[in-house]
């Protein structure tokens, strides 16, 4: 699997955000075998320069930094925070997510399209957090974007693939982008079944910061997804609206009179 050219063996990209202590966090990476994490800029610039602890943290681990946008609400605010996070993290990949609704947290995704394709522009690397629409993908695409990352369910909602049939319909209308389901899975079952969708790689925060054990959930996450992606490649039998015998009838024995 690659993003812009950046070869990865985990399908596994997890957030650093609501962990209970910085040793769970390192913790939890670890056991995930992630090699992307993603960071929001807020927390880094944070009061107290609090920030640098964390960052050292994530520096030690070894991990590949994919910045975000989180609570940004405007294009202009994405594009100036992303400039930012580019300079602070020197990396060109940026999680662009351009946020309209505070209940919900969807994107707003005419300003996502905007901003994606002024940092396309500047030489920003978007992986964009939309939603399963193919019209907005496509106008994505076109922006510049060379990832897609549809969600499942509302971020930190834990409810699902609230739309399989879309997410589906996104992995055959897009076969040669990659694709990953970012936010609103809740439990292993729920990642493992966006992987036998065909999708190439799963982004969660909520469902292991805050769990019981972050540290076994995030190995459960990682587990699931190998599964997954295992059953997908093994091209998964297909439903069937009539019972088909898995015993061979042929050759049975008959019992005469």
């Amino acid at each position: 699997m690659a993003f812009y050219g950046v070869e990865l063996t985990s399908r596994l990209l997890l957030g650093t955000a609501r962990y209970p202590s910085p040793k769970v966090l390192a913790d939890a990476i670890e056991a995930s075998g992630a090699q992307v994490v993603t960071v929001s800029l807020r927390r880094e610039a944070g009061s107290e320069r609090g920030g640098q602890a964390f960052w050292s943290i994530v520096r030690a681990l070894g991990v590949r930094v994919l910045p975000n946008t989180a609570g940004c609400h405007s294009v202009t605010e994405a594009v100036t925070t992303a400039h930012m996070a580019r300079e602070l993290f020197d990396t060109p990949w940026i999680k662009l997510e351009v946020i309209r609704d505070d209940e919900t947290l969807q994107p707003d995704v005419f300003g996502l399209v905007e901003a994606a394709r002024v940092l396309s522009e500047e030489g920003f690397e978007v992986f964009p957090y939309t939603t399963e629409d193919l019209a907005v993908a496509d106008r994505l695409v076109e922006a510049g974007c060379r990832v897609l990352m549809p969600w499942g369910a509302p971020i930190g909602s834990a409810r699902g693939l609230n739309n399989a049939y879309g997410l589906k319909a996104m992995r055959a209308h897009f076969p040669d982008i990659p694709l990953v389901v970012d936010a609103g899975l809740g439990v292993p079952s729920h990642a493992a079944a966006a992987m036998e969708l065909g999708y190439d790689a799963v982004l969660l925060n909520t469902a292991v910061a805050e769990a019981g054990d972050p540290v076994a959930m995030a190995r459960a996450f990682a587990l699931a997804i190998e599964a997954g992606r295992l059953a997908f490649a093994a091209r998964p039998l297909e439903p069937r609206d009539m019972a088909v015998p898995s015993t061979p009838v042929f050759g049975k024995a008959s019992l005469g009179d």
